[in-house]
């Protein structure tokens, strides 16, 4: 499984909420209102979709930053745990030879 499939799985949820906010909709505009009205209204839309997508933004970066530092305390541990049985195996080639080594004599003697 590649290492980015979990990274793309937390992020997938936060990037539609965020691709849902960026696209403002827009008010309908009503034959009696002037347009400076609309426009404002807009650029408030626009401003409070901004103000949603640095928040979903920054929430994203905190998932991804937790996510990546698991990802390297579980690298650090199956380090720790290759050496372990890279030892264990020395070990157990160590003593079949011994074993070997006896048996050998046992048998010559």
């Amino acid at each position: 499984m590649p290492v980015w499939l979990p990274l793309l799985k937390a992020s997938l949820p936060y990037v539609t909420q965020i691709v849902a906010t960026a696209i403002p909709a827009f008010t309908a505009k009503p034959a009696e209102e002037k347009t400076d009205d609309i426009t404002t209204q807009q650029i408030a839309e626009l401003q409070s979709a901004a103000t949603q997508n640095a928040e979903s933004i920054h929430v994203l970066a905190e998932k991804l930053q937790q996510t990546i530092e698991g990802i390297e305390a579980a690298g650090i541990d199956l380090q720790k745990k290759i050496i372990f049985f890279k030892r264990l195996a020395y070990g157990a080639i160590a003593v079949a030879v011994i074993a070997l080594v006896i048996a050998t004599a046992s048998l010559l003697s």
